[in-house]
């Protein structure tokens, strides 16, 4: 049987290829999808494969998966429980601490889940890859 390595285990990530300014060392594909992943916004949810395609990098939704999967260690934390398949499926509700954690997290920031799956998924889905658009700001009359 093949044994696969866990990713909290690997003692330095694989590389994608992006350079950090202040030390000039790889950036790893991890740290790419992490980057993303912090900026889904509270009470929307973004897809494994919407986060390979926002990152630039030859990425598929499970080597996005796989890295989420090691989330739960990354320095700042990562809102891994915004992170769902593309049919809006809880599909890694059971990498949390307790198979409902994942549900109960999006609930809190109003997002409705119904048997582990989003309930307005088209709604609340947002897209790491498009530019967010600015809040038009009203002026007192």
């Amino acid at each position: 049987m093949k044994k696969y390595l866990n990713p909290k285990e690997l003692p330095s990530l694989p590389s994608a290829g992006k350079t950090k300014k202040e030390t000039n060392e790889k950036v790893s594909f991890f740290e790419t999808v992490f980057k993303i992943a912090r900026t889904v916004p509270r009470g929307r949810v973004t897809s494994y494969g919407a986060i390979a395609d926002a990152s630039g990098l030859k990425l598929t939704g499970r080597m996005v998966g796989w890295a989420m999967n090691a989330a739960g260690n990354a320095k700042p934390a990562v809102p891994a429980h915004r992170v769902v398949n593309s049919k809006g499926e809880l599909s890694g509700r059971h990498h949390f601490a307790t198979p409902t954690l994942m549900q109960e997290l999006l609930e809190q920031e109003g997002v409705v889940v119904k048997e582990d799956k989003i309930a307005n998924f088209k709604a609340v889905f947002w897209d790491p890859g498009q530019p967010t658009p600015k809040k038009s700001i009203k002026k007192k009359a």
